[in-house]
């Protein structure tokens, strides 16, 4: 299970992942839970590879964003151990903290809002949290109308975006997301009628 945020999701994913003993990283994984085919999960994270069933055995791990980013390496040291679960006891804290770390990065490289409308934001949130404890019809009711509202300012601002010219990289470093994604937002508000 990787680490997220709301704002960046999958295209800021991060993991503890594999380092081995010459400072590479091993290909990800497959690994079999069960008899479906749903069973079957990739994964590059530490943890896999343990030297069994001929993975490659890690010798340390480091941070690892789905953007490409990584962090600085952490030995694993003769103190990892195999519980009696099948899982390792290690602290890979060090390594969340690096992605933390980029994640700030990734922020400050964003759009900013401006601050009114930030804070007008958090009211709504506030706003809306309050009123559906208190009245959720009327909760969902203005939930309704924003949702409404959305799509059309979305795609006046995606048009925008797309008589700027601006590039996928610069777009996408903007909204602190991938290239393909900074891509797949705006041809989705492009399309929404």
């Amino acid at each position: 299970m990787g680490w997220t945020t709301e704002e960046f999701g999958e295209s800021h994913e991060g993991i503890a992942g594999a380092v081995l003993a010459d400072g590479s990283e091993p290909k990800p994984v497959y690994l079999d839970f069960g008899s479906s085919a749903d069973s079957v999960v990739e994964t590059s994270e530490w943890w896999a590879y343990d030297g069994k069933l001929r993975r490659p055995r890690a010798t340390g791990f480091r941070a690892a964003c789905a953007c490409g980013w990584r962090g600085e390496t952490h030995p694993i040291d003769g103190a990892c151990r195999v519980s009696d679960d099948g899982l390792y006891d290690l602290d890979v804290s060090a390594a969340r903290s690096d992605w933390r770390v980029h994640i700030r990065a990734v922020e400050r490289r964003t759009v900013p809002l401006p601050d009114q409308l930030t804070h007008l934001m958090h009211q709504l949130e506030e706003q809306l949290t309050s009123l559906t404890d208190r009245a959720p019809v009327a909760a969902l009711k203005a939930v309704t109308m924003l949702e409404r509202l959305l799509p059309d300012i979305g795609q006046e601002a995606a048009q925008a975006v797309r008589d700027d010219e601006l590039s996928w990289e610069s777009v996408g470093t903007a909204l602190g997301v991938s290239p393909d994604r900074a891509r797949s937002l705006l041809t989705s508000y492009l399309l929404r009628h």
